[in-house]
């Protein structure tokens, strides 16, 4: 279905390590199988990396902006192509899959359009004979490892603004969505970028360890679990190389008694039930006012139970699987534990028959905050609703965790936006939506969810480092 081999030093080569077995998670079929990179391919890509980026980061900022507006051209006329890839590999129906890879484009020109506005400034020295000159310089190699579940959005979101600020890139994709990115890469190949600027190659554990804890690599980008953020955490420690961590979230929706229930309602179980709810801002708690709490989880459980799932492939407008069977078997794990300490199952909350990692849209009552559900984040499509009195308690409840990615209000009350806005431990807050990570925003978490950030000016600048020149001209 895809290409079964690495990007590397602008080659196609096969892996010499283990095989790896690539599925669809809506089917179970086996998609492609292929030999995994080996320890010395990955050494050799990281040597070749840092000899690619001197003369990388010598062009001019708008050269390599030429770059990556040739890469959005290549991935538009791709998109059909490494959509139908993502499609199969990830469970989404082929449309949302190509429209993936169209949204990377526009991230690509954004980040390329920073080519002239990467600033640096001027600082009065104590001295009337000197400046204090700090300049913005790439980091080097820098490492990125992508999540399964919006691969190509995310491996672009981190890949272009580290091009731009004169970085080269080693990419390690999901091993469940490995095919999309190597798909790609021939995007990469035919816009024409230097030899080594980026590689893509899929690897284990213990050949990511490996890459990671080189001393040529300046900077590890991460999007995934709060574990694998503690592990890169640890690799990083080998020769202190920067970090930046999006470690997911356990997004609360705080409604309102002045909302509008029934947008509400369907705000929060689009955001639920989108890509089977493995969305790291998607809404994961729900505190209802309680005077409209009751009306809420009728208007929610009405909502989930339409909502059915299917093989997006001959179904596009059904929620899709899960990613694995590791992940349907956890999320039954934590419902039914949930269930055993009192929690009421509303809608969904079993396991399908048949083949595919499929899971229903279900919805928890009667939820205690010291439950499972409640403290992990489900990466799945399970909602929990709770009741609250005022919002000092609503508030209470939703910073009452682990997480600070996302959180979201509906109200009409302008001074409760203002209070949630300046109370609220989370790194967004969305009014009257539910999120969706604008890409000149910043997306980046408090607590656990993460160190840094993606997108936008401040996302483009995790990518550089300062230096500060005193200018004595005395």
């Amino acid at each position: 279905m895809a290409n079964d081999r690495h990007y590397l030093g602008g080659q196609w080569l096969s892996g010499e390590a283990n095989v790896l077995q690539v599925d669809n998670p809506a089917t179970e079929a086996i998609l492609t199988e292929f030999n995994l990179v080996s320890k010395a391919q990955i050494l050799s890509a990281v040597k070749l990396a840092k000899q690619a980026q001197k003369a990388w980061a010598k062009l001019a900022s708008y050269e390599r902006a030429t770059y990556l507006h040739k890469l959005a051209d290549q991935l538009l006329l791709n998109a059909e192509k490494i959509g139908a890839v993502l499609a199969q590999e990830s469970g989404k129906s082929l449309a949302d899959a190509e429209a993936e890879v169209r949204y990377g484009a526009e991230i690509t020109r954004y980040h390329a359009e920073w080519s002239r506005k990467i600033e640096g400034e001027i600082i009065p020295s104590d001295s009337p004979t000197e400046q204090l000159l700090l300049m913005r310089e790439p980091i080097g190699v820098v490492v990125c490892l992508i999540p399964f579940n919006y691969p190509i959005y995310t491996l672009l979101r981190k890949l272009a603004p580290a091009l731009i600020t004169g970085n080269t890139v080693i990419i390690r994709p999901s091993n469940h969505t490995p095919c999309s990115a190597l798909a790609l890469a021939t995007a990469l190949e035919q816009a024409g970028l230097p030899v080594g600027v980026v590689q893509i190659a899929v690897m284990d554990h213990a050949v990511c360890e490996t890459l990671c804890r080189q001393p040529e690599v300046g900077m590890i980008s991460l999007t995934g679990s709060v574990e694998a953020g503690r592990q890169v955490l640890d690799y990083s420690k080998t020769h202190i190389a920067k970090v930046s961590l999006e470690l997911g979230g356990k997004t609360p929706a705080i409604v309102a008694d002045d909302a509008d229930l029934k947008a509400v309602a369907t705000a929060i179980v689009n955001s639920k039930t989108t890509h089977c709810g493995q969305l790291c801002t998607a809404v994961e708690r729900v505190y209802a006012q309680s005077s409209i709490y009751p009306q809420m989880v009728v208007l929610l459980r009405q909502a989930l139970a339409a909502r059915q799932f299917a093989n997006r492939f001959k179904h596009p407008n059904a929620m899709g699987p899960l990613i694995s069977k590791q992940a349907q078997t956890r999320t039954h794990a934590l419902v039914q534990e949930a269930i055993q300490a009192g929690a009421s199952c509303e809608v969904g909350g079993y396991l399908p028959e048949g083949k595919g990692y499929f899971y229903p849209a279900t919805l928890l009552t009667n939820v205690k905050h010291s439950m499972r559900v409640i403290k992990e984040e489900t990466f799945a499509p399970v909602l929990c609703i709770l009741p609250y009195q005022d919002l000092d308690e609503a508030l209470e409840l939703a910073n009452d965790h682990q997480y600070g990615l996302s959180s979201v209000l509906f109200t009409q009350r302008y001074k409760d936006v203002m209070r949630v806005a300046t109370s609220i431990e989370a790194g967004e807050l969305y009014i009257n939506r539910t999120p969706a990570d604008p890409y000149q925003g910043f997306h980046a978490g408090w607590k656990q969810s993460g160190l840094g950030g993606d997108d936008g000016k401040h996302g483009m600048l995790e990518f550089t480092q300062t230096r500060m020149v005193a200018l004595n001209f005395a």
